[in-house]
Protein backbone atom coordinates (compact mmCIF):
# COMPACT_ATOMS: atom_id res chain seq x y z
CA UNK A 1 0.00 0.00 0.00
CA UNK A 2 1.40 2.94 -0.99
CA UNK A 3 1.64 5.81 1.65
CA UNK A 4 2.62 9.92 1.86
CA UNK A 5 5.14 10.07 5.45
CA UNK A 6 2.45 10.61 7.73
CA UNK A 7 -0.69 9.46 6.62
CA UNK A 8 -2.00 6.61 4.36
CA UNK A 9 -3.10 7.29 0.73
CA UNK A 10 -6.57 7.13 1.80
CA UNK A 11 -6.84 9.68 3.34
CA UNK A 12 -7.25 12.21 0.58
CA UNK A 13 -9.85 10.12 -0.94
CA UNK A 14 -11.74 9.41 2.37
CA UNK A 15 -11.54 13.71 2.97
CA UNK A 16 -12.99 14.10 -0.77
CA UNK A 17 -15.41 11.65 -0.87
CA UNK A 18 -16.82 13.18 2.81
CA UNK A 19 -16.79 16.84 1.15
CA UNK A 20 -18.72 16.02 -1.16
CA UNK A 21 -20.94 14.03 1.01
CA UNK A 22 -21.86 16.82 3.54
CA UNK A 23 -21.69 19.66 0.47
CA UNK A 24 -25.18 17.92 -0.24
CA UNK A 25 -25.95 17.13 3.34
CA UNK A 26 -25.85 20.76 4.30
CA UNK A 27 -27.32 22.35 1.32
CA UNK A 28 -30.29 20.65 1.67
CA UNK A 29 -30.66 21.97 5.19
CA UNK A 30 -29.81 25.23 4.58
CA UNK A 31 -32.90 25.60 2.28
CA UNK A 32 -34.69 23.22 3.54
CA UNK A 33 -37.20 25.28 5.34
CA UNK A 34 -37.12 28.03 3.02
CA UNK A 35 -38.52 25.80 0.06
CA UNK A 36 -40.98 24.52 2.02
CA UNK A 37 -42.36 27.96 3.24
CA UNK A 38 -41.48 29.60 -0.05
CA UNK A 39 -45.42 30.35 -1.16
CA UNK A 40 -44.86 30.95 -4.79
CA UNK A 41 -42.03 28.06 -5.93
CA UNK A 42 -41.97 25.98 -2.52
CA UNK A 43 -45.31 24.41 -0.54
CA UNK A 44 -46.24 27.56 1.45
CA UNK A 45 -46.06 25.96 4.33
CA UNK A 46 -46.09 28.34 7.80
CA UNK A 47 -42.98 27.87 9.95
CA UNK A 48 -44.51 25.12 12.41
CA UNK A 49 -45.94 22.74 9.94
CA UNK A 50 -41.93 23.76 8.09
CA UNK A 51 -40.66 23.55 11.60
CA UNK A 52 -42.03 20.16 12.29
CA UNK A 53 -40.94 18.48 9.21
CA UNK A 54 -37.56 19.76 9.48
CA UNK A 55 -37.13 18.38 13.15
CA UNK A 56 -38.31 14.71 11.85
CA UNK A 57 -36.35 14.69 8.89
CA UNK A 58 -32.94 15.67 10.87
CA UNK A 59 -34.30 13.15 13.95
CA UNK A 60 -34.49 10.25 11.57
CA UNK A 61 -31.41 11.30 9.55
CA UNK A 62 -29.22 10.64 12.56
CA UNK A 63 -31.40 7.81 13.73
CA UNK A 64 -30.64 5.62 10.85
CA UNK A 65 -27.02 5.35 11.43
CA UNK A 66 -27.17 2.89 14.57
CA UNK A 67 -28.39 0.13 12.42
CA UNK A 68 -26.45 0.91 9.48
CA UNK A 69 -23.28 0.66 11.68
CA UNK A 70 -24.55 -2.84 12.90
CA UNK A 71 -25.19 -3.85 8.98
CA UNK A 72 -21.89 -3.00 7.77
CA UNK A 73 -19.74 -4.45 10.92
CA UNK A 74 -21.39 -7.98 10.68
CA UNK A 75 -22.70 -8.33 7.37
CA UNK A 76 -22.17 -5.78 4.21
CA UNK A 77 -18.99 -4.51 5.19
CA UNK A 78 -17.93 -0.71 5.00
CA UNK A 79 -16.90 -0.11 1.07
CA UNK A 80 -20.27 -2.03 0.07
CA UNK A 81 -22.69 0.51 2.33
CA UNK A 82 -20.87 3.36 1.71
CA UNK A 83 -21.99 3.63 -1.93
CA UNK A 84 -25.17 2.25 -1.88
CA UNK A 85 -26.05 4.64 0.79
CA UNK A 86 -24.26 7.45 -0.92
CA UNK A 87 -26.31 5.96 -4.36
CA UNK A 88 -29.25 6.53 -2.18
CA UNK A 89 -28.59 9.73 -0.83
CA UNK A 90 -27.72 10.98 -4.17
CA UNK A 91 -31.52 9.56 -5.47
CA UNK A 92 -32.86 11.26 -2.75
CA UNK A 93 -31.46 14.84 -3.51
CA UNK A 94 -32.36 14.63 -6.66
CA UNK A 95 -35.85 13.41 -6.15
CA UNK A 96 -36.16 16.39 -3.76
CA UNK A 97 -36.14 18.62 -7.63
CA UNK A 98 -39.42 17.22 -8.25
CA UNK A 99 -42.76 18.86 -7.01
CA UNK A 100 -44.47 16.85 -5.83
CA UNK A 101 -45.40 15.76 -1.90
CA UNK A 102 -45.54 11.67 -2.36
CA UNK A 103 -41.96 12.18 -4.16
CA UNK A 104 -40.59 14.49 -1.63
CA UNK A 105 -41.53 12.34 1.34
CA UNK A 106 -40.21 9.52 -0.88
CA UNK A 107 -37.29 10.85 -1.12
CA UNK A 108 -36.35 12.45 2.56
CA UNK A 109 -36.79 8.49 3.60
CA UNK A 110 -33.73 7.53 0.60
CA UNK A 111 -31.74 10.49 2.39
CA UNK A 112 -32.45 9.14 5.82
CA UNK A 113 -31.54 5.55 5.03
CA UNK A 114 -28.58 6.26 2.83
CA UNK A 115 -27.08 8.47 5.50
CA UNK A 116 -27.45 5.41 7.93
CA UNK A 117 -25.01 3.58 5.43
CA UNK A 118 -22.76 6.50 5.11
CA UNK A 119 -22.14 8.51 7.86
CA UNK A 120 -20.85 5.99 10.39
CA UNK A 121 -19.22 3.77 8.04
CA UNK A 122 -16.40 6.48 6.25
CA UNK A 123 -15.49 7.15 9.66
CA UNK A 124 -15.12 3.84 10.67
CA UNK A 125 -12.92 3.30 7.84
CA UNK A 126 -11.22 6.13 8.05
CA UNK A 127 -10.52 4.59 11.65
CA UNK A 128 -9.46 1.40 10.36
CA UNK A 129 -6.49 2.60 7.76
CA UNK A 130 -5.13 4.58 10.67
CA UNK A 131 -4.50 1.32 12.79
CA UNK A 132 -1.40 0.51 10.39
CA UNK A 133 1.44 0.26 12.50
CA UNK A 134 2.92 3.21 10.45
CA UNK A 135 0.20 5.86 10.97
CA UNK A 136 -1.27 5.04 14.22
CA UNK A 137 0.60 7.97 16.23
CA UNK A 138 -1.27 10.15 13.64
CA UNK A 139 -4.68 8.71 13.80
CA UNK A 140 -6.14 11.92 15.73
CA UNK A 141 -4.38 13.84 13.34
CA UNK A 142 -5.94 12.46 10.28
CA UNK A 143 -9.70 12.39 11.84
CA UNK A 144 -8.69 16.29 12.06
CA UNK A 145 -7.90 16.54 8.72
CA UNK A 146 -11.57 14.43 7.90
CA UNK A 147 -13.46 16.68 9.94
CA UNK A 148 -12.31 19.45 7.75
CA UNK A 149 -13.43 18.15 5.00
CA UNK A 150 -17.15 18.04 6.67
CA UNK A 151 -16.87 21.51 7.54
CA UNK A 152 -15.53 22.97 4.14
CA UNK A 153 -18.48 21.44 2.09
CA UNK A 154 -20.59 22.60 4.57
CA UNK A 155 -19.17 26.51 4.20
CA UNK A 156 -19.09 26.50 0.26
CA UNK A 157 -22.80 24.49 -0.48
CA UNK A 158 -24.39 27.43 0.59
CA UNK A 159 -22.88 29.52 -2.11
CA UNK A 160 -23.42 27.11 -4.44
CA UNK A 161 -27.13 26.92 -3.60
CA UNK A 162 -28.14 30.71 -3.28
CA UNK A 163 -26.39 31.25 -6.75
CA UNK A 164 -28.30 28.33 -8.60
CA UNK A 165 -32.00 29.25 -6.88
CA UNK A 166 -31.28 32.93 -7.93
CA UNK A 167 -30.74 31.95 -11.33
CA UNK A 168 -32.54 28.78 -11.97
CA UNK A 169 -34.91 27.46 -9.20
CA UNK A 170 -35.10 25.35 -6.28
CA UNK A 171 -34.55 22.41 -8.43
CA UNK A 172 -31.53 23.33 -9.94
CA UNK A 173 -30.26 23.72 -5.97
CA UNK A 174 -31.16 20.11 -5.02
CA UNK A 175 -29.54 18.59 -8.36
CA UNK A 176 -26.60 19.79 -7.03
CA UNK A 177 -26.69 18.29 -3.71
CA UNK A 178 -27.03 15.35 -5.46
CA UNK A 179 -24.15 15.85 -7.82
CA UNK A 180 -21.90 16.55 -5.45
CA UNK A 181 -23.37 12.84 -3.61
CA UNK A 182 -22.22 11.57 -7.10
CA UNK A 183 -19.45 12.95 -7.16
CA UNK A 184 -18.66 11.68 -3.44
CA UNK A 185 -18.98 8.25 -4.33
CA UNK A 186 -17.01 8.22 -7.34
CA UNK A 187 -13.87 9.68 -5.48
CA UNK A 188 -14.96 6.69 -2.97
CA UNK A 189 -14.61 4.26 -5.39
CA UNK A 190 -11.55 5.52 -7.45
CA UNK A 191 -9.96 4.98 -3.55
CA UNK A 192 -11.09 1.66 -2.75
CA UNK A 193 -7.76 -0.06 -3.11
CA UNK A 194 -6.32 1.66 -0.75
CA UNK A 195 -8.75 1.04 1.91
CA UNK A 196 -9.44 -2.61 0.78
CA UNK A 197 -7.69 -3.93 3.61
CA UNK A 198 -8.96 -2.24 6.35
CA UNK A 199 -12.93 -3.58 5.10
CA UNK A 200 -13.42 -6.42 7.72
CA UNK A 201 -16.42 -7.92 8.75
CA UNK A 202 -16.67 -7.79 12.80
CA UNK A 203 -18.85 -11.00 12.90
CA UNK A 204 -20.57 -11.10 16.53
CA UNK A 205 -18.71 -12.86 19.50
CA UNK A 206 -20.61 -14.99 21.63
CA UNK A 207 -21.10 -12.23 24.46
CA UNK A 208 -22.30 -9.94 21.47
CA UNK A 209 -26.00 -9.28 20.84
CA UNK A 210 -26.93 -11.23 17.87
CA UNK A 211 -28.49 -8.89 15.06
CA UNK A 212 -31.75 -11.01 14.86
CA UNK A 213 -32.11 -10.33 18.92
CA UNK A 214 -31.74 -6.06 18.15
CA UNK A 215 -33.79 -6.46 15.33
CA UNK A 216 -36.82 -8.04 16.43
CA UNK A 217 -36.29 -6.74 20.36
CA UNK A 218 -35.31 -3.12 19.47
CA UNK A 219 -36.20 -1.99 15.48
CA UNK A 220 -39.11 -4.26 14.76
CA UNK A 221 -40.96 -2.99 17.71
CA UNK A 222 -40.22 0.69 17.01
CA UNK A 223 -41.53 0.37 13.81
CA UNK A 224 -44.83 -1.27 14.93
CA UNK A 225 -45.17 1.31 17.74
CA UNK A 226 -43.93 3.90 15.43
CA UNK A 227 -46.70 3.47 12.40
CA UNK A 228 -48.95 3.31 15.50
CA UNK A 229 -48.25 6.51 16.39
CA UNK A 230 -48.92 8.12 13.31
CA UNK A 231 -52.47 6.55 12.85
CA UNK A 232 -53.52 7.62 16.50
CA UNK A 233 -56.58 9.57 15.70
CA UNK A 234 -55.80 13.17 16.64
CA UNK A 235 -52.39 14.11 18.12
CA UNK A 236 -51.11 13.44 21.08
CA UNK A 237 -47.84 15.62 21.23
CA UNK A 238 -48.69 18.46 18.69
CA UNK A 239 -48.93 16.69 15.08
CA UNK A 240 -48.79 12.88 13.71
CA UNK A 241 -44.95 13.00 12.83
CA UNK A 242 -44.28 14.06 16.27
CA UNK A 243 -46.88 11.12 18.00
CA UNK A 244 -44.55 8.66 15.59
CA UNK A 245 -40.77 9.85 16.36
CA UNK A 246 -41.76 9.68 20.18
CA UNK A 247 -43.60 6.23 19.98
CA UNK A 248 -40.95 4.77 17.77
CA UNK A 249 -38.34 5.95 20.35
CA UNK A 250 -39.66 4.22 23.39
CA UNK A 251 -38.29 0.77 22.45
CA UNK A 252 -35.58 1.64 21.82
CA UNK A 253 -35.04 3.70 25.29
CA UNK A 254 -36.67 0.83 27.17
CA UNK A 255 -33.67 -1.08 25.50
CA UNK A 256 -31.08 0.84 26.40
CA UNK A 257 -32.58 0.96 30.63
CA UNK A 258 -33.14 -2.90 30.20
CA UNK A 259 -29.01 -3.07 29.31
CA UNK A 260 -28.28 -1.26 31.96
CA UNK A 261 -30.78 -2.82 34.30
CA UNK A 262 -29.02 -6.38 33.47
CA UNK A 263 -25.17 -5.22 32.95
CA UNK A 264 -23.13 -6.83 35.37
CA UNK A 265 -21.24 -5.11 37.88
CA UNK A 266 -18.32 -4.05 36.10
CA UNK A 267 -20.08 -2.39 33.19
CA UNK A 268 -22.82 -1.16 35.11
CA UNK A 269 -20.95 2.25 36.28
CA UNK A 270 -19.93 3.33 32.50
CA UNK A 271 -22.83 2.46 31.08
CA UNK A 272 -25.02 4.60 33.94
CA UNK A 273 -22.45 7.72 33.30
CA UNK A 274 -22.62 7.09 29.59
CA UNK A 275 -26.72 6.94 29.50
CA UNK A 276 -26.40 9.97 31.70
CA UNK A 277 -24.39 12.09 29.60
CA UNK A 278 -26.36 11.15 26.63
CA UNK A 279 -29.54 12.47 28.74
CA UNK A 280 -28.15 16.06 29.11
CA UNK A 281 -26.71 16.42 25.44
CA UNK A 282 -29.92 16.08 24.46
CA UNK A 283 -30.97 19.77 24.94
CA UNK A 284 -27.65 20.57 23.29
CA UNK A 285 -29.17 19.14 20.06
CA UNK A 286 -32.10 20.65 20.86
CA UNK A 287 -31.01 24.15 20.87
CA UNK A 288 -28.35 23.67 18.23
CA UNK A 289 -30.27 22.30 15.24
CA UNK A 290 -32.75 25.48 15.23
CA UNK A 291 -30.12 26.78 12.98
CA UNK A 292 -32.62 25.42 10.35
CA UNK A 293 -35.66 26.40 11.73
CA UNK A 294 -35.93 29.70 14.35
CA UNK A 295 -32.52 31.19 13.46
CA UNK A 296 -33.22 30.94 9.48
CA UNK A 297 -36.60 32.70 10.33
CA UNK A 298 -34.71 35.40 12.23
CA UNK A 299 -31.92 35.84 9.20
CA UNK A 300 -34.88 35.48 6.56
CA UNK A 301 -37.39 38.46 8.53
CA UNK A 302 -35.46 40.45 11.45
CA UNK A 303 -32.32 40.51 10.09
CA UNK A 304 -30.78 43.38 7.70
CA UNK A 305 -29.56 41.33 4.76
CA UNK A 306 -29.07 44.84 2.47
CA UNK A 307 -25.30 44.51 0.40
CA UNK A 308 -23.23 47.23 1.52
CA UNK A 309 -22.39 49.20 -1.47
CA UNK A 310 -18.71 47.79 -1.35
CA UNK A 311 -19.67 44.13 -1.72
CA UNK A 312 -22.77 44.44 -4.28
CA UNK A 313 -20.23 44.14 -7.27
CA UNK A 314 -18.77 40.68 -6.63
CA UNK A 315 -21.72 39.41 -3.91
CA UNK A 316 -23.94 40.27 -7.72
CA UNK A 317 -21.20 38.49 -9.87
CA UNK A 318 -21.10 35.52 -7.74
CA UNK A 319 -25.67 35.23 -8.17
CA UNK A 320 -25.93 35.64 -4.33
CA UNK A 321 -27.77 38.57 -4.04
CA UNK A 322 -31.74 38.61 -4.57
CA UNK A 323 -33.51 41.11 -6.04
CA UNK A 324 -36.67 42.86 -4.65
CA UNK A 325 -38.36 46.22 -6.17
CA UNK A 326 -39.90 48.38 -3.25
CA UNK A 327 -43.15 48.57 -3.55
CA UNK A 328 -43.91 45.81 -5.80
CA UNK A 329 -47.56 45.35 -7.21
CA UNK A 330 -48.77 42.80 -5.64
CA UNK A 331 -46.81 40.42 -3.20
CA UNK A 332 -47.79 37.49 -1.03
CA UNK A 333 -49.15 38.55 2.29
CA UNK A 334 -48.05 38.06 5.88
CA UNK A 335 -49.16 39.54 9.12
CA UNK A 336 -46.78 41.84 11.06
CA UNK A 337 -45.12 38.69 12.90
CA UNK A 338 -44.43 37.61 9.27
CA UNK A 339 -46.85 34.67 8.97
CA UNK A 340 -48.79 34.08 6.24
CA UNK A 341 -51.98 35.01 5.33
CA UNK A 342 -54.61 33.00 3.86
CA UNK A 343 -57.73 32.58 2.68
CA UNK A 344 -60.79 30.90 3.58
CA UNK A 345 -60.03 27.81 1.65
CA UNK A 346 -56.07 28.16 3.25
CA UNK A 347 -54.17 29.37 0.40
CA UNK A 348 -51.99 32.36 0.96
CA UNK A 349 -53.27 35.80 0.05
CA UNK A 350 -52.01 38.04 -2.38
CA UNK A 351 -52.14 41.52 -1.41
CA UNK A 352 -50.80 45.16 -3.08
CA UNK A 353 -47.96 46.75 -1.58
CA UNK A 354 -44.68 46.07 -0.13
CA UNK A 355 -42.79 42.99 -0.22
CA UNK A 356 -42.80 41.49 3.46
CA UNK A 357 -39.08 42.33 3.67
CA UNK A 358 -39.65 45.91 4.46
CA UNK A 359 -42.20 45.25 6.97
CA UNK A 360 -39.78 46.29 10.04
CA UNK A 361 -37.21 47.95 7.82
CA UNK A 362 -36.73 51.45 10.06
CA UNK A 363 -38.64 54.79 7.95
CA UNK A 364 -35.11 56.77 7.71
CA UNK A 365 -33.67 53.22 5.63
CA UNK A 366 -36.45 52.73 3.33
CA UNK A 367 -35.54 53.13 -0.47
CA UNK A 368 -37.03 55.14 -2.86
CA UNK A 369 -40.22 53.93 -3.98
CA UNK A 370 -39.63 51.72 -7.62
CA UNK A 371 -36.20 50.93 -6.75
CA UNK A 372 -34.23 47.76 -6.32
CA UNK A 373 -32.88 46.80 -3.32
CA UNK A 374 -29.99 43.68 -3.33
CA UNK A 375 -30.31 41.73 -0.47
CA UNK A 376 -28.01 38.69 0.33
CA UNK A 377 -29.10 35.14 0.81
CA UNK A 378 -30.89 33.86 3.77
CA UNK A 379 -29.02 30.53 3.47
CA UNK A 380 -25.64 32.01 3.24
CA UNK A 381 -26.28 32.66 6.93
CA UNK A 382 -25.49 29.00 7.47
CA UNK A 383 -22.04 29.00 6.51
CA UNK A 384 -21.19 30.91 9.70
CA UNK A 385 -21.34 27.97 11.61
CA UNK A 386 -18.67 25.82 9.15
CA UNK A 387 -16.66 28.75 8.77
CA UNK A 388 -16.14 28.81 13.01
CA UNK A 389 -15.20 25.28 13.13
CA UNK A 390 -12.76 25.59 10.86
CA UNK A 391 -11.28 29.07 11.81
CA UNK A 392 -11.78 27.84 15.86
CA UNK A 393 -10.77 24.05 15.79
CA UNK A 394 -7.04 24.80 15.64
CA UNK A 395 -7.44 27.14 18.96
CA UNK A 396 -9.42 24.82 20.93
CA UNK A 397 -6.25 22.21 20.27
CA UNK A 398 -4.09 24.14 21.03
CA UNK A 399 -6.00 25.37 24.51
CA UNK A 400 -5.99 21.93 25.48
CA UNK A 401 -2.66 21.28 24.65
CA UNK A 402 -1.33 24.41 26.47
CA UNK A 403 -3.70 22.85 29.46
CA UNK A 404 -2.13 19.35 29.17
CA UNK A 405 1.13 20.46 29.23
CA UNK A 406 0.60 22.47 32.83
CA UNK A 407 -1.45 19.51 34.09
CA UNK A 408 -4.47 21.31 34.57
CA UNK A 409 -6.51 20.33 31.21
CA UNK A 410 -10.17 19.25 32.58
CA UNK A 411 -11.48 15.55 32.07
CA UNK A 412 -14.08 14.69 28.68
CA UNK A 413 -17.20 15.26 31.00
CA UNK A 414 -15.77 18.01 32.32
CA UNK A 415 -15.46 19.26 28.69
CA UNK A 416 -18.84 18.23 27.50
CA UNK A 417 -20.36 20.37 31.12
CA UNK A 418 -18.47 23.57 29.81
CA UNK A 419 -19.45 22.77 26.41
CA UNK A 420 -23.31 22.90 27.46
CA UNK A 421 -22.74 26.28 29.28
CA UNK A 422 -20.96 28.15 27.05
CA UNK A 423 -23.54 27.14 24.60
CA UNK A 424 -26.27 28.27 26.97
CA UNK A 425 -25.11 31.81 26.41
CA UNK A 426 -24.75 32.04 23.11
CA UNK A 427 -28.75 32.24 23.21
CA UNK A 428 -27.99 35.37 25.29
CA UNK A 429 -26.55 37.12 21.73
CA UNK A 430 -30.07 36.40 20.46
CA UNK A 431 -31.85 37.72 23.51
CA UNK A 432 -29.86 41.17 23.25
CA UNK A 433 -30.72 41.03 19.52
CA UNK A 434 -33.94 41.15 19.95
CA UNK A 435 -34.31 43.92 22.68
CA UNK A 436 -32.00 45.95 20.17
CA UNK A 437 -34.20 45.58 17.38
CA UNK A 438 -37.30 46.01 19.77
CA UNK A 439 -38.70 42.74 19.50
CA UNK A 440 -38.39 42.84 15.44
CA UNK A 441 -40.23 45.72 15.04
CA UNK A 442 -36.74 46.98 12.99
CA UNK A 443 -34.11 45.24 11.46
CA UNK A 444 -31.49 43.98 13.68
CA UNK A 445 -27.78 43.75 12.35
CA UNK A 446 -26.20 40.35 11.07
CA UNK A 447 -23.47 40.50 13.45
CA UNK A 448 -26.07 39.52 16.27
CA UNK A 449 -26.35 35.89 14.04
CA UNK A 450 -22.49 36.24 13.72
CA UNK A 451 -21.81 36.08 17.04
CA UNK A 452 -24.82 34.15 18.13
CA UNK A 453 -23.17 31.19 15.97
CA UNK A 454 -19.64 32.19 17.33
CA UNK A 455 -20.12 31.89 21.14
CA UNK A 456 -22.45 28.10 20.36
CA UNK A 457 -19.39 26.66 17.63
CA UNK A 458 -17.37 26.97 20.75
CA UNK A 459 -19.74 25.08 22.82
CA UNK A 460 -20.28 23.01 19.94
CA UNK A 461 -16.26 22.07 19.56
CA UNK A 462 -16.24 21.58 23.48
CA UNK A 463 -19.35 18.86 23.47
CA UNK A 464 -19.65 17.32 19.80
CA UNK A 465 -15.69 15.41 19.73
CA UNK A 466 -16.03 14.88 23.52
CA UNK A 467 -18.98 13.57 23.60
CA UNK A 468 -17.60 11.05 20.45
CA UNK A 469 -14.53 10.59 22.46
CA UNK A 470 -16.22 9.52 25.75
CA UNK A 471 -18.14 6.54 23.96
CA UNK A 472 -15.10 5.21 22.38
CA UNK A 473 -13.31 5.62 25.92
CA UNK A 474 -15.71 4.63 28.32
CA UNK A 475 -18.08 2.33 26.99
CA UNK A 476 -17.17 -1.68 27.76
CA UNK A 477 -15.56 -3.05 24.68
CA UNK A 478 -18.14 -5.56 23.71
CA UNK A 479 -20.74 -2.59 23.98
CA UNK A 480 -19.09 0.03 21.95
CA UNK A 481 -21.72 -0.37 18.99
CA UNK A 482 -24.49 -0.66 21.01
CA UNK A 483 -23.32 2.75 23.16
CA UNK A 484 -22.46 4.54 19.92
CA UNK A 485 -25.81 3.70 18.68
CA UNK A 486 -26.54 5.48 22.13
CA UNK A 487 -24.98 8.89 21.43
CA UNK A 488 -26.89 8.83 17.91
CA UNK A 489 -30.04 8.64 19.49
CA UNK A 490 -29.66 11.40 21.79
CA UNK A 491 -28.91 13.40 18.96
CA UNK A 492 -32.21 12.14 16.88
CA UNK A 493 -34.09 13.01 20.23
CA UNK A 494 -32.14 15.87 20.46
CA UNK A 495 -33.15 17.20 16.55
CA UNK A 496 -36.70 16.39 16.91
CA UNK A 497 -36.92 18.49 20.00
CA UNK A 498 -35.54 21.41 18.32
CA UNK A 499 -38.39 20.86 15.73
CA UNK A 500 -41.04 20.72 18.56
CA UNK A 501 -39.46 24.01 19.99
CA UNK A 502 -39.35 25.69 16.73
CA UNK A 503 -42.86 25.18 16.09
CA UNK A 504 -43.79 27.18 19.28
CA UNK A 505 -41.90 30.23 17.33
CA UNK A 506 -45.01 32.35 16.30
CA UNK A 507 -46.50 31.85 19.47
CA UNK A 508 -44.36 33.84 21.36
CA UNK A 509 -45.43 37.61 20.82
CA UNK A 510 -41.84 38.29 22.91
CA UNK A 511 -39.09 36.35 20.95
CA UNK A 512 -36.81 37.30 23.64
CA UNK A 513 -38.86 34.87 25.87
CA UNK A 514 -38.61 31.86 22.96
CA UNK A 515 -34.90 32.49 23.24
CA UNK A 516 -34.77 32.55 27.38
CA UNK A 517 -36.40 29.21 27.33
CA UNK A 518 -33.31 27.86 25.00
CA UNK A 519 -31.09 29.15 27.73
CA UNK A 520 -33.31 27.85 30.36
CA UNK A 521 -33.03 24.29 28.64
CA UNK A 522 -29.16 24.90 28.04
CA UNK A 523 -28.77 25.85 31.64
CA UNK A 524 -30.61 23.07 33.63
CA UNK A 525 -28.56 20.45 31.57
CA UNK A 526 -25.21 22.49 32.24
CA UNK A 527 -26.24 22.79 35.76
CA UNK A 528 -26.97 19.15 35.64
CA UNK A 529 -24.11 17.61 34.39
CA UNK A 530 -21.63 19.85 36.85
CA UNK A 531 -23.47 18.02 39.32
CA UNK A 532 -22.54 14.82 38.10
CA UNK A 533 -18.98 15.65 37.63
CA UNK A 534 -18.04 14.31 40.74
CA UNK A 535 -19.33 10.83 39.76
CA UNK A 536 -18.41 11.10 36.62
CA UNK A 537 -14.79 12.27 36.81
CA UNK A 538 -14.98 8.88 39.63
CA UNK A 539 -15.69 6.70 36.73
CA UNK A 540 -13.86 8.00 34.14
CA UNK A 541 -10.99 8.09 36.43
CA UNK A 542 -11.17 3.99 37.10
CA UNK A 543 -12.71 2.87 33.89
CA UNK A 544 -9.96 4.85 31.34
CA UNK A 545 -6.74 3.70 31.62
Amino acid sequence: MSATKKHPAALPFLFLAEMWERFGFYLILGIFTLYLKDPVNGWGMDNSAAADIFGTYIAFVYLTPFIGGLLADRIMGYRRSIVIGGILMGLGYIGLAVHNLTVFYLSLALICIGNGFFKPNISTLLGNVYNDDAYKANKDLGYNIFYMGINIGAFICNFFAAALRNNIGWGAAFIAAGVGMFLGVIIFVAGSKHYKHADVLKPAKPEDMPMSAIMMQVFVPALVVGIGGWFIPGNIFGSDSTDAFIFACLPIIYFFANLLRKASLEDKRPVAALLAVFAVSIMFWAVFKQNGTALTTWAQYYTDREIPAALEKPAQSLSLVQDIVYKQDSVVAYDKEFRLVRDAEGKPMKEWGTDPYFKNVAPEKLPAEGSTVRLLNTELFQSINPFFVIALTPLVILFFTALRKRGREPSTPKKIAWGLLISAFSTFMMVAAVYVCSNGAIKASPWWLVGAYGVITVGELFLSPMGLSLVSKLSPPRLTSLMMGGWFLATSIGNKLSGILATLWDGYDNKANYFLVNFVLLGIAAGIIFLMLRWLNTIFKEYVK
